[in-house]
């Protein structure tokens, strides 16, 4: 958008603010996970990065930090807690040992089958009707991919 376009006055209310929702709501959803993740050992964050390696095994740390939108720095100490926990090895690579790459351990793999109930229990949580959840996710996809834009230039 040119600064020749006219935009709305946006107040400088909390409730007004499109962050304070966003914010807010991305609180009420880990604390609605909390419970649910508890039973499985795993924060939230543990939870993102399973959901990455159930997907796609024997990928290196920083493949699952750009999946995550985080930095390698970050991942490092929650993939050695999930070592820790026995769900996931980290092997260094044969041709270049700076790289780590995560495989799923047994447990690892076991641990999914005990994590298919999550996703329906917040969609019932939610109490929105599917195409809304669809909808949502589309348009904050569109929100974060607009965003990242915007950031990059």
């Amino acid at each position: 958008m040119t600064s020749s376009n006219a935009l709305p006055e946006f107040p400088l209310e909390l409730d007004q603010q499109l962050c304070f929702a966003l914010y807010s709501t991305s609180l009420a959803m880990t604390k609605a996970y909390k419970p649910l993740l508890d039973k499985l050992g795993l924060t939230y964050p543990q939870y993102l990065a399973m959901l990455v390696l159930w997907e796609a095994d024997d990928l290196t740390v920083k493949e699952i930090a750009a999946r995550l939108s985080l930095d390698s720095a970050t991942m490092t100490p929650l993939l050695k807690r999930l070592e820790a926990q026995g769900y996931v090895e980290r092997v260094r690579g044969v041709e270049d040992e700076r790289q780590v790459h995560i495989h799923l351990t047994e447990a690892g793999s076991a641990l999914k089958q005990a994590a298919r109930a999550i996703p329906a229990e917040i969609y019932c949580a939610s109490g929105s009707d599917l195409d809304a959840m669809l909808r949502l996710r589309s348009d904050l996809a569109r929100l974060r991919a607009s965003l990242g834009e915007y950031l990059d230039n």
